[in-house]
Order: C-alpha cells, then structure tokens, then sequence
C-alpha cells in the first residue's frame, strides 16, 4: 500500500513511454499470425489482432510499469459479424435500389438515394473511429487502471458530418478547423482512470500549411505551362514540329511529376505539423502531451516501410504494426507528474462489441 502513494514525475528530459521490444521477438508472433489466417482464410485474422496487441502493448512501458491489452479475438469477430449483418443488406439495397431507378429513368430520385447513402458512409466511418478509440481504452491497462468513455459516438457521428461538410462547402479551407475541432470532441470524451483526457487545439497554427496544400494545384498548372512552354522552344531550335510537340509534352509531364512530389511532401509536412499541434494541446488529468515525430521522421517511416515490403516481396507487411507502433511510442512523450494513490478504476461502461465497425470500414482509431 505504501507504494501506492507514491508520486512519479515525468521529467521534460524524458519520455515517460518507453518501447522495449524487438524485431527478434516479433518475428515469431508475426510469422504464425501470417500462417494461421492463410489457413483460416483470414478468420484468425482477429486473433492477430489481439496477439500482435498484447506484445506491443507488453513492451510499451510508462514509467514504472507496461501495459496490459485484454481485448480478445473472439470479442472482434463477434463485434464484426454484428456489424456485416446490418451494413451487407444495406449495400445490397443501395446498389439494386439505384440501378432500379435509374433502369425506370428517374435519376433524380437515384442521386437523392446515392448522396443519402455516401452521407451515411461518411456518418457511420466517424462512428466507427470514435468507437474503435472507446474500446481500445476500455482494453488498455496500467496499474490494473483501465480508460474509456460512457459516450457511444453516434453524435460525435453527426457533428463530424457536418463539420467536414461545412469544410467542403468552403472549398476545402475549413478542412484545418474541422480537424482539430474534432480531435477536440474525441477527446474530450475520453478518459483514463480518473482522469478526463482534455483537449483544446485550435487550426491558426496549421493554417499556413494548409494553404500551401490549397495552392499547390495552381502552382503546379503554372508550373507545366512554363516547363511546356520551354520544352517547345528547346524543340524549335532542334527544328521541326515533332521535336517541338515532344518537348512540350515532356515538359508538361515534368512539372506534373513534380506536381504530385511536391503535394505529397506538403501533404505529409501538414499531417506531422497536425499532430504536433494536438497532441501540445490534449493532457489527462496533471499529464501534459507531446509528440515529437517532424516531416523528416514520417517520410522515414513510410519509406522504410515501402522498401521492407518490396525487398521482402510483400512479406514484410507484417511487421508494419511493430514499425509504426515504435514510431508512435518513440516520438511520445508526457510532462507532469503522477500520484498512484489517486488512481482509481475507471467507471465508464466497456464495450463488448470491439471494433466491428471500424475493421468493417478498415480505418485506424486516431
């Protein structure tokens, strides 16, 4: 008991999180899970899940202690085929639905039916997002203290519909807002223990990133028009109009080459900015976030990871869960301190549905 009254500070010099694992130990707990779910035809595929979590979350310590997962295969495959049961026949009314309306020449009534359903798409993706956070807190332990939340997302659903809506009518320029106000409601809703996570990021500092994105496309037509134009006037001065349609042609294609590099850099510039910027901003009770991982740190990680499945010939996909869990737990970091005698049990409800209905949409938690 004494121990429990202890108080642990999270220096800023430290991480608090630590991973200890390794590739060695994972190799054969990713090589069975591979052989088991070709056997099982990808039933076992649920069973993975839980193994592969149970390891990363084994090795994941926070300052004193690692992390329990609890989940079960069984659990998920039950919470999957709950969820195929109700979306199945709702694709099968939408796609003879539609095609039915429009065979009787009423496409009004057909693109009512389509935007209806790509809408409801849209609703249950954020459901099902908020609701796969939800039951990995219920799940995750620390001190025997497990986290959750008593909300069950279908309104978190709604206000991310039409925030993103709301984006889109702005031609895109609201996308930065609705982000982080919805990381903000995600949140919000959470707790671990005791303790309610809080988050209160704002877009002005993501703003300026976005707008390079935003802006790009114009760059780039501006961009292939120049390199087109110079292209042509090099293949003038070879002579002839072949050589000058070929010129022109390669220096359009350039400048869309570099179009697409550029966007993506942008692209990827933006989303490490995005979780720098809410994790400063989102703490648990006297624990405050941060996440360290810049652009460079991210274009590593993904291109370690195409080059460990073209070497690997695909193989290698199986140890992108180990890759891009470290990355996440090395670039982790808390400040504050804790006191374990003011850690009591969660008292949220917890899920027994897992996480049907974000595996039915193949989309992560965060």
């Amino acid at each position: 008991m004494n121990d429990m009254a202890e108080k642990y500070p999270v220096p800023r010099d430290e991480a608090g999180f630590r991973f200890t694992g390794s590739w060695t130990e994972f190799l054969p707990i990713a090589l069975t899970n591979l052989l088991l779910t070709i056997v099982t035809l990808g039933i076992y595929r649920f069973w993975a899940k839980a193994r592969e979590r149970r390891y990363l979350w084994n090795r994941t310590l926070f300052i004193d202690d690692s992390f329990e997962w609890t989940g079960t295969g069984l659990e998920m495959l039950i919470g999957f085929l709950i969820v195929m049961l109700v979306l199945l026949p709702a694709f099968l009314f939408f796609n003879f639905g539609a095609q039915a309306l429009v065979l009787r020449g009423q496409w009004f009534s057909a693109a009512v039916l389509s935007f209806a359903f790509y809408v409801g798409i849209f609703y249950l993706i954020n459901v099902a997002r908020f609701r796969a956070i939800r039951y990995r807190l219920s799940r995750s332990y620390w001190h025997g203290i497990r986290g959750g939340s008593d909300d069950g997302g279908w309104g978190y659903g709604w206000s991310a519909t039409l925030k993103m809506g709301a984006a889109l009518l702005a031609l895109g320029l609201l996308v930065p807002w609705a982000m982080t106000r919805l990381w903000n409601e995600r949140w919000g809703k959470m707790s671990f223990g005791p303790y309610a996570f809080e988050a209160d990021a704002s877009s002005s500092g993501l703003l300026g990133r976005w707008l390079l994105i935003y802006l790009s496309p114009i760059v780039a037509l501006i961009a292939a028009a120049v390199l087109g134009f110079s292209g042509a006037m090099m293949g003038s001065a070879a002579g002839g109009s072949e050589r000058i349609a070929a010129g022109a042609v390669v220096g359009m294609v350039v400048g869309f080459l570099f179009f697409y590099l550029a966007f993506l850099l942008l692209s990827l510039s933006f989303y490490a900015a995005f979780f720098r910027h809410v994790a400063a901003a989102t703490s648990i009770g006297p624990l405050r976030l941060e996440f360290s991982a810049r652009t460079r740190n991210w274009l590593g990680l993904i291109l370690g990871n195409i080059g460990l499945v073209i070497v690997t010939l695909g193989v290698g996909l199986i140890f992108l869960s180990y890759r891009n869990w470290k990355f996440i737990i090395g670039h982790l970091h808390v400040v504050g301190d804790v006191d374990l005698a003011e850690l009591t049990q969660s008292t949220t409800h917890a899920p027994g549905e897992a996480e049907g209905l974000a595996d039915a949409f193949d989309i992560g938690a965060i």
